[in-house]
């Protein structure tokens, strides 16, 4: 009996759930699914012309604007060094004093020298007037009044020749006292009194840094150069007259110096190994925040468009291909995908160089909803950011 009640209850299972996948295939499709969506709202902004002004972010290092490397222009002793290491000194200043011993007595020989040939000049003058004379009356020879002449103009060759004896040892005797050439920071001594020093040695004894005002040196590639040419040629980009040349620079902790800067000149050879030119800015730097050597970067003015079209960036997004793209709302209310060129990053949007009309609504949130063809709802954009024109930031790479 067990048997045949095991094969009865395994038969009656087999046809319940028979039925109740029959019943479930004969259920009518949408039958207690989601209700029909309405039209979804998508957040957009309205494309139109702003006036931003365009900088460049280029990286660059600070140089003394004064740099002097102090050399003896003799040879000697050191006696004493006459300054702080470290200090500010001014053009001038003696900083050291070499003994001045020897030069002292080549002076003073030099000038018993000179008062010797000029003591024989009065009587060698004398014998010249007095044989002039007596030549006339053939009191004396040709000859002889030939070389007293001769004599003459030998000890006025001698004074003349102790005279410039005398200016040169008087000089050297000047040079034991190694002053300033510039004024400026002046660093650390590498002689001590004592050391033997020799005229124009190659090692400088200190340098002195004038470091009010500093120069910032910055490349820039000669493609973003020629793009720049382009933009003034074809009116794109206009120059903001005294403005153009302030200059902007940020320090290696991220923050900004206070102080404007002002482009001097652009320099007129390229590198070969970088492709880029230099840009030299002078800083002003009364508390001597900027030092000789620091790595900086300089937003360089390049001018005002006028006609600029800035968009969000959360708007823009990419392509498979990497392309940037958008999504606007077309008069029929229908989403439509636009391929875009990109510029730059300006603050928290993108700069469009192509692809956009004034007028147009760009749809900024909401994408998710947004298929192209689609029909939507637009609303306003809440747009919470500050001015672009206050912050231009620097140049990407990211945009066609």
């Amino acid at each position: 009996m067990q048997p045949m009640y095991k094969t009865k209850l395994i038969t009656a299972m087999g046809v319940l759930i028979s039925g109740m996948i029959l019943t479930g295939c004969g259920k009518p499709h949408g039958a207690g699914g989601p209700p029909p969506m309405g039209t979804p709202e998508v957040a957009v902004v309205t494309v139109q012309h702003e006036k931003v002004t365009l900088a460049t972010e280029l990286p660059g290092r600070t140089s003394a604007y004064l740099v002097a490397e102090v050399r003896p222009q003799v040879s000697g002793i050191i006696q004493k060094r006459l300054f702080t290491e470290g200090s500010d000194v001014k053009a001038g200043d003696v900083l050291y004093q070499i003994d001045p011993a020897p030069f002292q007595a080549a002076h003073d020989n030099t000038k018993a020298a000179l008062t010797k040939a000029e003591a024989n000049l009065p009587s060698i003058s004398l014998r010249v007037e007095r044989y002039k004379s007596l030549l006339a009356e053939k009191a004396v020879s040709q000859q002889d009044y030939d070389d007293a002449a001769a004599s003459l103009q030998q000890v006025k060759a001698d004074i003349e020749y102790w005279k410039a004896a005398v200016q040169t040892t008087r000089i050297n005797l000047g040079y034991t006292r190694i002053t300033a050439p510039v004024s400026g920071r002046i660093g650390k001594s590498n002689v001590t009194n004592g050391a033997l020093v020799t005229a124009n040695q190659p090692a400088a004894l200190a340098v002195i840094q004038q470091l009010d005002p500093v120069y910032v040196d910055v490349t820039q590639s000669t493609t973003d150069l020629l793009r720049l040419k382009r933009s003034l040629e074809d009116g794109s980009i206009k120059q903001d007259g005294a403005n153009q040349n302030r200059v902007t620079l940020i320090l290696e902790d991220g923050t900004k110096y206070l102080l404007k800067g002002t482009l001097q000149f652009r320099d007129v050879s390229v590198d070969s190994t970088t492709g880029s030119v230099i840009l030299r800015v002078v800083f002003p730097n009364p508390k001597h925040v900027l030092l000789p050597g620091m790595f900086v970067r300089a937003e360089v003015q390049e001018g005002v468009n006028k006609q600029a079209i800035l968009i969000p960036q959360q708007a823009v997004s990419r392509d498979p291909k990497g392309n940037p793209v958008v999504l606007i709302v077309n008069a029929e209310s229908k989403v439509v995908q636009r391929m875009l060129t990109l510029d730059r990053v300006m603050g928290d949007k993108w700069l469009v160089s192509a692809g956009l009309a004034p007028g147009e609504l760009v749809i900024v949130e909401g994408l998710q909803k947004a298929r192209p063809g689609a029909t939507v709802k637009v609303v306003p954009f809440n747009e919470n950011t500050t001015s672009t024109n206050a912050q231009p930031q620097k140049r990407t790479g990211g945009g066609k």
